[in-house]
């Protein structure tokens, strides 16, 4: 099942998926609304290989919590994205075996790429 974790309230995701080809088959989960499952979480690092590279760094949360001056191991990543929706690098896209976290101009085309290969 091909799925897209997003925050609805997010600028950047909602032009993201206005974006999205129509007739995508995509399963669509506010992560503020519906928050990720420790199942979910594991899946996206096995895909990805680290809990760092799904964690976002912009978060307002990280920066109020002064976490750039810490060293976060690959453990803390993982319990702090499944604390808070916001530490979820945004959106993230698992389709067929690929996981595509953010949405730079780069991954968004390997998802447009993805997508047109379902």
């Amino acid at each position: 099942m091909n799925k897209i974790y997003y925050i609805a309230s997010c600028d950047t995701c909602r032009k993201i998926i206005k974006s999205l080809p129509k007739g995508n088959d995509l399963v669509f989960r506010d992560i503020k609304q519906d928050p990720l499952t420790t199942e979910e979480l594991e899946e996206m690092y096995q895909l990805s290989g680290s809990y760092e590279a799904l964690f976002s760094k912009k978060a307002q949360l990280y920066k109020s919590m002064n976490l750039k001056d810490k060293s976060l191991t690959e453990e803390d990543y993982k319990n702090y994205i499944l604390e808070h929706y916001t530490f979820l690098s945004r959106p993230v896209f698992v389709i067929e075996n690929g996981v595509y976290v953010g949405g730079t101009q780069q991954n968004m085309l390997q998802v447009m790429k993805a997508l047109a290969n379902v």
